[in-house]
């Protein structure tokens, strides 16, 4: 089908016919404010055309036509304004755009990617790739020639007017054409039956030429979208349009739609008859949820085949206000400083509104209900109605009177219509920041202080401020600066933070006798500048007058320290200098000065307590310990007896000037040498005490007597304060020499000493080492040699005295323990050593009148059971046997103990123990053998003994005695 119907075929229908009427019905709907223009390529009857072949083909394609002026007007008709399709047909073929002009009525609200109407070119050439293109940046002109809407906005009430241009891409000719929108007008009030009259939506149509191999498709129309209010009440489903194809009079056809909102989420939304293609809503929409659908329509046979290609239809759901604005926040909070001049931006309060902001439903407007508090005007503020910015309209803003503003704002939708517009609240607090609009005032004219003379870092004066900006801010805090009064510095003044007092303290000492009164101008400022056009008053400047206090000061030496120069030897007893110290209160009745030693580490000196004269105790000597780089001193003390007594010290410092009084010696007092000439060389040195030029350079020789010394050594200087002692002879036999050497200094008088120099002489390698010193050491031995080995000697005396009083004390805890044993339990005559090689119990202490004499050994059954031993026999009731008679007691216990063996074995009755101690009992009835039962009674020699041969080398001699034969 086409986009319009040329004039004379739609006038060919006639108006009794079923479609004629049809088409009187939409001739009555449309109105001339939209043109539809057909394609060069549609065909059209020829008018007048009423039968044959050309007049069906016209009556179709009229009736398409028409169809197509149904799907045009579809939009406007929504919104309540008849459309009215016109075509024009030019027969001749010619390139470009078959009009200058090209007007079309759209919607006042657009939105971006939007179709709004297709262009119409022509084209003689069907493989002309033609390029479109918009002056106006808000339109896009498709390659079909379809415009749509860059973005969303709304149309003035002036038509909009732009140019499109068609170009060709390969001979680049360029064609233009202007194109006038103009909205459509407002609703004025159709009926809602004639509103919910359902149009048709019928598919495009498509026409091929049978005379030819190639065919040609007419392009599809741009289905205007489909405006649907949201917030419907129904009833539902709510019938929207009829889709129908061309070809359900001769086929069997199923419509069905896909996209959001049918068989996609949220599906079920829109639904369609499969069999009439009338497609309806289900339930009311919310465009705050989803504004606007795109659905695409689909015309199938029974056999699922594709009939027609689908098209798009796009449902925008139309905005209602059914939401209220609403604050980003329910309260805001601001600052504004005081003193601000009308017109000052304070802050910009927000509402946002769910509803579409391109129509008056999300259009705010905003306005202030209330200020609390009213004062001093109940206008101080002001909003802009769009923007929400809140600004000063009133001058007066003080924060000492008025530190915060609370205000009631309003935003209402509909552009503030209170009428039909929704409102919400929100409060807005604006806080007056403080300025430094009050400088600070002293809260008197003079401020009093004292200190007492000599005292740092004192709070003699506290000076009061006051200030009426907000405390513990730059505006309030305090700064005192002295303007006059102290031009010493003495004086500084800081600042309390907590009360913003200003403190007068004291950094540098003050002399009572010097300046008794101070008289100081002080001003105060605040951190910050003051505001423009206000000045410092008088009262922000102050005098602060300060009473110097008199003291007992310390009384003070005259130099400090005082040096005196002094030669050393000066005798004990002498006049050294006098050392006074001198009271600074010269207003205070005192006595004189009283002087003591205080410091003098060689006791040398002493002070007259009354005139301070020193003199010397001992010797000065510059060569003492307590003399460092010729410098002596020595601490005095001053006191006086003021109130409370006060004292002051003094450092004598005495330079000794040197005098020749210590002879030079030599250094090292001990050196080794070899016995033969080469090498023997050894180096000295002269040390003297004293410094030049009564030190070096030293003369050294050797002493005329005794005459060795200059026979076997010779001595040269080698350097002022050096010299080599060497042999004279070619060989000196091993040993300690005692060499005396004469040394003397440079000084005046020359002072000279004999210094003895142990040389120790010994054999040397080729090296120049001593091999013999062993043999030298022993001949001497030094002081600390000595030492070390009587240390060695005393540890290893301590080392024994202490082993043999641990052997003593070890042996008496042995004996008392030997004491504390029971005699029942003494087991040594049961317990022997098997590798003592000993001669058996003669070497034991027994006491063997037991054995001699076994009568009287005492029964068991009269013991003690408390001291009975572990290995005796029970007491428990055993079998009784007979008693064997007692053997008579032979001298030889040898032969006692025979006899006594000869009658236990031939005794059937005697008990299976050998003896009156039991060795291991193991109780009545036991399985064990007893030791009782080895054969005594067989002889040696019946008993085979070599298998102690076996036994190893423990019992090899056994194995000799026994096993050995007959002999």
């Amino acid at each position: 089908m086409g986009a319009g119907a040329c004039p004379a075929a739609l006038s060919a229908r006639s108006p009794g016919t079923e479609e004629g009427q049809r088409y009187s019905q939409a001739q009555r709907r449309i109105s001339p404010a939209l043109t539809l223009p057909c394609r060069s390529h549609w065909p059209c009857g020829r008018q007048g055309a009423t039968g044959g072949e050309e007049g069906a083909a016209s009556s179709r394609e009229a009736g398409r036509h028409r169809a197509s002026a149904y799907t045009g007007a579809r939009q406007a008709e929504a919104a309540g304004a008849p459309i009215k399709a016109t075509c024009e047909e030019d027969m001749s073929c010619k390139t470009g755009f078959p009009e200058d002009v090209h007007s079309a009525v759209v919607s006042r609200s657009v939105h971006g990617g939007q179709p709004l109407l297709n262009v119409r070119f022509q084209s003689c050439d069907g493989n002309k790739k033609i390029h479109f293109g918009s002056s106006e940046p808000d339109f896009r002109v498709g390659e079909d020639g379809v415009i749509y809407a860059e973005r969303s906005f709304q149309l003035s009430a002036e038509p909009t007017e732009f140019v499109v241009s068609a170009q060709d891409k390969e001979t680049q000719q360029e064609w233009q054409m202007r194109v006038k929108l103009t909205p459509e007008p407002a609703f004025t009030g159709a009926s809602e039956k004639d509103q919910r009259k359902i149009e048709d939506i019928v598919f495009p149509w498509q026409q091929y030429k049978h005379s030819s191999p190639l065919k040609r498709q007419k392009r599809d129309w741009v289905i205007p979208p489909i405006n649907l209010p949201e917030n419907s009440k129904g009833p539902f489903p709510q019938e929207l349009v009829r889709i129908r194809s061309d070809r359900d009079k001769s086929l069997s056809l199923r419509y069905s739609v896909t996209g959001p909102g049918a068989d996609q989420p949220p599906t079920g939304i829109f639904i369609i008859n499969p069999i009439s293609g009338q497609l309806s809503v289900t339930k009311p929409l919310d465009r705050e949820q989803i504004a606007s659908f795109h659905l695409r329509a689909h015309a199938v046979d029974v056999n699922g085949n594709q009939v027609e290609n689908p098209i798009d239809i796009v449902i925008n759901v139309i905005d209602m206000n059914d939401n209220r604005p609403e604050f980003l926040h329910q309260v805001w909070n601001g600052t504004v400083p005081e003193g601000s001049k009308p017109g000052t931006y304070v802050m910009t309060v927000t509402a946002i509104d769910a509803d579409d902001p391109n129509t008056q439903n999300g259009m705010l407007r905003y306005r202030i209900l209330s200020q609390a508090p009213s004062s001093p005007s109940p206008n101080m503020f002001t909003i802009n109605n769009e923007t929400g910015d809140i600004i000063t309209v009133a001058a007066g803003l003080d924060r000492e009177k008025v530190q915060q503003y609370t205000l009631i704002i309003q935003a209402t939708d509909m552009e503030g219509n209170p009428t039909y517009g929704l409102s919400n609240t929100a409060t807005a607090v604006i806080a007056v920041t403080d300025v430094n609009d009050n400088p600070p005032e002293f809260t008197a004219m003079t401020f009093y202080g004292e200190v007492p003379e000599n005292r740092v870092d004192v709070i003699v004066a506290n000076l009061t401020v006051t200030d009426k900006d907000q405390p513990h801010t730059p505006a309030w805090n305090a700064m005192y600066r002295m303007t006059g009064g102290d031009p010493t510095g003495r004086f500084t003044i800081l600042t309390d933070p907590n009360s913003n007092d200003g403190l007068v303290t004291v950094v540098k000492p003050i002399d009572f006798e010097t300046n008794r009164l101070f008289v100081l101008t002080v001003a105060a400022e605040n951190q910050v500048p003051l505001a423009k056009g206000i000045q410092h008053p008088p009262q922000s400047t102050a005098t602060v007058s300060i009473t110097v206090i008199d003291v007992n000061e310390s009384p003070y030496f005259v130099p400090n320290p005082k040096l005196v120069r002094q030669e050393e030897g000066l005798l004990a007893g002498s006049m050294l200098t006098t050392f006074t110290a001198q009271d600074p209160d010269r207003y205070m009745q005192q006595t004189s000065l009283r002087y003591s030693k205080v410091s003098d580490p060689a006791n040398w000196l002493k002070i007259d307590p009354v005139n301070g004269q020193i003199t010397t105790t001992a010797v000065l000597d510059r060569e003492s310990i307590y003399v460092q780089n010729n410098m002596y001193n020595a601490t005095f003390l001053a006191s006086d007896n003021g109130i409370p007594p006060m004292s002051g010290t003094g450092t004598l410092q005495i330079y000794l000037l040197d005098i020749n009084d210590n002879a030079p010696q030599v250094h090292p007092k001990e050196a080794t040498t070899c016995e033969t000439l080469q090498p023997n060389a050894i180096n000295i040195t002269a040390v003297d005490p004293d410094i030049d030029p009564n030190a070096g350079p030293f003369a050294f020789e050797l002493p005329d007597t005794p005459a060795s010394i200059k026979r076997n050594w010779t001595i040269v200087r080698i350097s002022g304060d050096h010299a080599q002692l060497s042999l004279r002879i070619r060989f000196l036999e091993a040993g300690i020499y005692d060499v005396p050497i004469v040394i003397t200094d440079s000084g005046n008088p020359h002072a000279s000493s004999t210094s003895l120099l142990k040389v120790k002489v010994c054999q040397c390698d080729l090296n120049g080492d001593c091999t013999d010193v062993d043999r030298i050491v022993g001949a001497g031995l030094g002081t600390g040699a000595i030492i070390a080995i009587l240390l060695c000697i005393i540890i290893l005396l301590i080392l024994v005295l202490m082993f043999v009083v641990w052997m003593k004390r070890r042996d008496k805890e042995r004996q008392a323990k030997q004491l504390l044993i029971d005699p029942e339990d003494d087991v040594r005559d049961n317990i022997l050593k098997y590798d003592e090689e000993g001669g058996g119990e003669e070497d034991q202490d027994y006491d063997l009148s037991q054995l001699q004499q076994p009568d009287t050994v005492e029964p068991d059954a009269i013991k003690p059971v408390g001291i009975r031993r572990l290995d005796e026999r029970p007491i428990h009731a055993e079998p009784q046997y007979p008693v064997r008679s007692a053997a008579p007691h032979p001298g030889d216990i040898g032969d006692f103990i025979n006899e006594g063996l000869k009658a236990a074995d031939n005794d059937p009755t005697a008990p299976p123990y050998d003896s009156l101690l039991v060795f291991d009992y193991e109780g009545s009835g036991s399985t064990a053998g007893s030791l009782s039962s080895l054969n005594s009674s067989s002889s040696g020699g019946e008993q085979d003994y070599d298998y102690l041969n076996d036994w190893g080398p423990r019992f090899k001699k056994l194995a000799d005695m026994y096993g050995g034969g007959d002999d």
